[in-house]
């Protein structure tokens, strides 16, 4: 059964710095594209930021580079986010998603982790 458990999310200044974790089960990790994605009341579901199997490809929504970065440990099957010089917009629901099903349809998702940035 595959699971996704985000933790790290809380209540944060602007300026400061927060460290996402999606912890995985459930299937081959180390084989899978994983994700970090967002969404604020009232806003669609953004991409945050994703990573390819070894860790080495990284991609950044434009609104985060820079400012966040995205990792992953297979060994612990997990993929964080670091998050620095976080801005009241960054406020918002974050998901980590798995691509497990067609590429790109990151098909599988956690519970979310809620992170507020008071201005």
């Amino acid at each position: 059964q595959v699971q996704l458990v985000e933790s790290g999310g809380g209540l944060v200044q602007a300026g400061g710095s927060l460290r996402l974790s999606c912890a995985a089960s459930g299937w081959t990790f180390s084989y899978t594209i994983m994700g970090w994605f967002r969404q604020a009341p009232g806003k669609e579901r953004e991409r945050v930021a994703t990573i390819g199997e070894s860790g080495v490809i990284r991609n950044y929504a434009d609104s985060v580079k820079g400012r966040f970065t995205i990792s992953r440990d297979n060994t612990k099957k997990t993929v964080y986010l670091q998050m620095n010089s976080l801005k009241p917009e960054d406020t918002a629901v974050y998901y980590c998603a798995a691509d497990l099903g067609r590429p790109g349809s990151f098909d599988y998702w956690g519970q979310g982790t809620q992170v507020t940035v008071s201005s």
